[in-house]
């Protein structure tokens, strides 16, 4: 028997300008589901989900969700209350927490009345405790969010869902920093969930996850549904037929000697707050003709690691030597000029300018290029036709390379980065997390200029969560933990997992 319906999205169509991000789309939702929700970047599976939640009102459609009498009634469009109120919870990939309070206070901001808060705080955290039991996700509830690593940060959004005593979850890429151990457990806990009546709808790149955890999956192509397929029926090469038309080709990088170090830490040492931002002793070489992957679960340092190699921090101890030579003074202009590419985790933050173009964020580290300026006046045809070639070459897309680049999508911000990033061909290049949110086709490019910038003599530090893109690209591989790095004796994908985890193989 068929599980009742809890969701259905009746021809949903949101425009932007000349974008037409959604078309025509209808999905949906059985009670008990697990639903995965792919496409490429810009495809319009974010802008479906927000519409769905009531940040975006579509042009056209609506959205009929099931009732305390089991009846599909009506969902208010652009009310994020009338969604939380109807049972949607909906975790983002880009945080809406506040980071100047507690996890505590994030979890139950605006669940609790003010008058009363004080009063129900022990309340309030035996069923935060009982969720987290349940749910497998830990967070520390008394820390600011602000200091929390990126990793616990999606696990205080998932959290605060829950909280809320959701029955439709909205998950948008949930294990982007889990360890495969960790998503695995997170996806048996919802499965458990679901078992009680949770429906999950999840937005993901992650072939593995949707084989193995969903039920059922939905391609969105050009803000089309193009496709609805039983996860038993589906296969690798179906899913990537219907994303991109084509069966994506895997990168498999040859051997090849590495050359002479480019970079190296010399026993370096960071005095942080915790071990989030903290570093022990670090030795690291990096050599020339090599991909260094450095496997971690978020917030055991590789933040400030890359932070070191961007130039935005000094090491308290040791010394940090390009080709041999010590930095005497390291700072971010300093580290470009010396040929390190930057690709950072916190694309929204560190990658771009939210309010400038995207013409102009592919040339922010370019300024006193002669190319680009003149007298210190900017040459604005010159920065309008690389933009457009970039643009091209990238496969960026958006409402326009004048608009704001705040506007693009994750993934298209993440390719305006590496546009400028690999354009440049910079001897060393810091890949931290480079495909994450990045569609199967897009990642696959990403991965094939990484090898490429390998095979021509440049050195690519890549910090990743994700084992299986380290294990497939890395020449070496280190696993950081507790501010320190760890050698790794074994290429075995759970040994490594259980290295970041911090137990012994």
């Amino acid at each position: 028997m068929k599980a009742p319906t809890v969701l259905r999205l009746n021809g949903l169509t949101k425009r932007f300008g000349s974008v037409l991000a959604n078309d025509d789309v209808t999905i949906e939702l059985q009670k008990g589901e697990v639903l995965a929700l792919l496409g490429e970047n810009g495809a319009g599976k974010t802008t479906l989900m927000n519409m769905l939640f009531g940040h975006y009102l579509p042009d056209s459609g609506n959205v009929e969700i099931i009732s305390n009498n089991n009846d599909l009634v009506p969902l208010e469009l652009g009310n994020p209350s009338a969604a939380l109120a109807a049972g949607i919870g909906m975790v983002h990939q880009h945080f809406t927490l506040a980071e100047n309070i507690t996890a505590f206070e994030n979890i139950t901001l605006g669940a609790e009345p003010l008058f009363s808060f004080q009063r129900n705080q022990k309340i309030a955290r035996n069923k935060i405790g009982k969720i987290m039991s349940n749910s497998g996700l830990d967070a520390p509830l008394d820390t600011l969010v602000g200091r929390l690593s990126v990793g616990e940060k999606q696990r205080v959004e998932i959290l605060k869902a829950l909280y809320r005593d959701a029955h439709i979850l909205v998950l948008d890429e949930p294990t982007a920093v889990l360890t495969p151990q960790e998503a695995d457990a997170l996806f048996a806990n919802l499965r458990r969930m679901t078992n009680q009546g949770l429906s999950v709808i999840f937005i993901t790149h992650k072939m593995r996850e949707v084989l193995s955890f969903s039920d059922r999956l939905i391609v969105l192509r050009h803000g089309e549904n193009v496709g609805s397929m039983k996860t038993a029926d589906a296969s690798e090469k179906k899913i990537a037929s219907l994303m991109v038309g084509s069966e994506t080709q895997k990168v498999s990088p040859k051997k090849i000697s590495p050359g002479k170090s480019i970079l190296s830490f010399d026993g370096v040492s960071v005095v942080g707050q915790s071990k989030r931002d903290s570093l022990k002793n670090v030795n690291l070489n990096l050599k020339s003709y090599e991909i260094l992957g450095i496997a971690g679960i978020s917030g055991n340092g590789q933040n400030v690691l890359a932070d070191l190699i961007s130039g935005l921090v000094s090491p308290d101890k040791g010394s940090i030597l390009l080709k041999g030579t010590a930095i005497d003074n390291i700072n971010p202009l300093h580290m470009i000029k010396s040929g390190v590419g930057r690709i950072p985790e916190d694309r929204h933050r560190q990658g771009i300018v939210g309010g400038l173009s995207v013409s102009e964020n592919m040339i922010i580290e370019r300024l006193d290029d002669p190319e680009i300026q003149s007298f210190g006046f900017l040459r604005s045809s010159v920065i309008n036709k690389n933009a457009d070639i970039l643009s091209k070459k990238y496969d960026v897309r958006g409402p326009g390379l004048d608009h704001a680049s705040r506007l693009l999508s994750g993934g298209n911000i993440q390719k305006l980065i590496l546009a400028r990033v690999f354009e440049q061909q910079p001897e060393i290049i810091l890949a931290n997390q480079p495909t994450r949110g990045l569609d199967m086709g897009a990642a696959s490019d990403v991965q094939k200029r990484l090898i490429e910038a390998r095979d021509r003599g440049g050195g690519v530090i890549l910090i990743s969560e994700d084992l299986d893109e380290i294990l497939g690209l890395a020449d070496r591989i280190v696993v950081m933990r507790d501010g320190n790095l760890h050698d790794v004796s074994s290429s075995n994908r759970e040994d490594i997992g259980l290295m970041m985890a911090g137990e012994a193989t």
